[in-house]
């Protein structure tokens, strides 16, 4: 379908200016003037243009490829990524240090980011779904996708899901669906939208076709007992059938790990990317001396459950940036080692001496995965990655591993990963194995907040993280939507 492809043509010297302010280019929004009136003239919804509202709904989960927000929840309340204080910089008012932690209030800024964001992509979806707007059938099946994709963020976060009708007047509190609810009515959405939408088709990445609403279904019945209370071997057989439909339209793992995540590389294993710049996944982890912010780090035990083998640890380089995890001596391209802006060498490490504050600039291992591979320059493209091939694997194993049944094992499967990827095959895996095998695989690529809270291991402590308070399972309602909607109950805790 035609999309707006705005981002793309920003000239050079815009970029510039964008990198050297930290700003990200995803906070850019089309205006869609022209179809903005839903209502006629006695205030009833007459419709939208449904192919301007789809093109407005793809740029919507667009914002996702931004760092705060929607990504920030997903990584930065987890184990796998740390936005450091550094001196004065990334201080941001705690809005970083209190997402790791674990000390969010209903008044944090990408909590509350988050919400609008999702939720008006929801009532977006819905006006083209609704009959006044007269949407073909590839349109309802893309806007059903699209609609499910984002409230299952919704319900994944805050637990509950408020939901207006296209119809509904601003005088209507949103209804509001309990987490069961959203997830049967995710699942109708999907389920209604497959016949209809293309097959997965690995030359578009940034449509959504049967082969994601395959992969989003397979996601939420992996995770019906955190969503539903229960769940028995028929879900997770569920589960294996979707992750088995996805292999059926041709997706398989790729040997080449780093090429990926490259513009224009040969796609084998992407289901759905966002049609948006990467240079976010790749900034804020770079030093200033590398063209980055300086921001992102993983931890130490990220980087330490990597054998040497494993190619997705990536590889040093003595002249520009490497691939993988950053770690130790950096260098330009010409080969000159760096130095940071108080003249040390600019050598990354894995141990934070001060916690998550008063960092130098050299702190913690940053994880490089949209690399452009040529050490004088880096040039992130469009794809920011959000469902692969390599995840409907794992989910397969996992579902196995839980009572579902399947002609194969999930330790052939799990050794036919690692073996891809350079890591020991040792034929058997616990529970704990396979989620630390997920974090491998899949870091920075936005599930390992979902992963921990299914695995049981999101309220634990890790490095510069001590609360334990098990309601951060789920994030508070933001104060503002509490306040305008009796329909909602802040979550308890909060």
């Amino acid at each position: 379908m035609k999309k707006l492809n705005f981002r793309n043509s920003l000239q050079p010297v815009l970029w510039i200016s964008l990198l050297l302010m930290g700003v990200s280019c995803t906070d850019l929004e089309p205006s869609f003037d022209d179809s903005i009136p839903s209502e006629d003239s006695s205030g009833n919804f007459s419709g939208i243009n449904p192919e301007t509202f789809l093109e407005a709904s793809y740029n919507e989960i667009e914002s996702m490829g931004d760092q705060a927000n929607t990504y920030a929840l997903l990584e930065v309340s987890s184990d796998e990524l740390v936005v450091l204080t550094r001196g004065a910089d990334w201080g941001d008012n705690g809005i970083w240090r209190t997402m790791h932690q674990h000390q969010w209030s209903p008044s944090h800024g990408h909590i509350l980011n988050a919400w609008n964001n999702r939720n008006t992509a929801v009532l977006n979806c819905t006006k083209i779904i609704a009959p006044e707007s007269e949407a073909t059938s590839s349109q309802l099946a893309q806007a059903k996708t699209l609609r499910a994709l984002n409230m299952f963020y919704v319900m994944d976060f805050f637990g509950q899901v408020p939901f207006r009708e296209a119809n509904d007047g601003i005088d209507v509190d949103p209804r509001v669906f309990t987490r069961a609810e959203a997830f049967d009515f995710i699942v109708q959405d999907l389920t209604e939208a497959l016949p209809d939408l293309a097959a997965g088709n690995q030359a578009d990445i940034y449509t959504v076709n049967q082969a994601f609403a395959n992969f989003l279904l397979a996601k939420l019945y992996l995770n019906k007992e955190v969503y539903t209370g229960s769940a028995d071997a028929s879900d997770y057989t569920k589960v294996i059938e979707f992750c088995d439909a996805v292999t059926a339209d041709g997706y398989t793992l790729d040997p080449d790990y780093f090429g990926i995540f490259l513009p224009g590389h040969a796609n084998q294993e992407i289901i759905l990317a966002l049609d948006t710049w990467t240079g976010n996944r790749v900034f804020n982890i770079l030093h200033s001396t590398q063209g980055g912010w300086n921001g992102f780090a993983t931890l130490a035990e990220v980087y330490d459950s990597f054998e040497s083998s494993d190619i997705r640890i990536g590889e040093p380089s003595t002249a520009g940036i490497g691939t993988g995890m950053l770690i130790g001596q950096q260098y330009a391209p010409d080969g000159t080692m760096l130095r940071d802006r108080g003249g040390n060498p600019l050598a990354f490490t894995k141990d934070f001496p001060t916690g998550i504050s008063g960092n130098n600039e050299r702190t913690g291992v940053r994880p490089h995965k949209y690399t452009s591979r040529d050490a004088g320059a880096v040039a992130p493209g469009n794809g920011t990655v959000i469902a692969r091939y390599a995840d409907v694997v794992l989910m397969k194993a996992e579902a196995i591993m839980k009572g579902g049944t399947s002609g194969e094992t999930a330790e052939s499967i799990i050794d036919g990963l690692r073996t891809l990827r350079g890591a020991t095959a040792s034929g058997s895996y616990t529970m704990d194995e396979l989620l630390t095998e997920r974090r491998r695989e899949l870091y920075i690529e936005g599930w390992r907040r979902n992963d921990q809270i299914r695995f049981g291991t999101f309220n634990n402590t890790w490095d510069m993280k001590d609360n334990t308070e098990d309601f951060r399972v789920l994030f508070p309602i933001p104060a503002p939507a509490v306040a305008t909607n009796p329909n909602l109950t802040q979550n308890p805790g909060y």
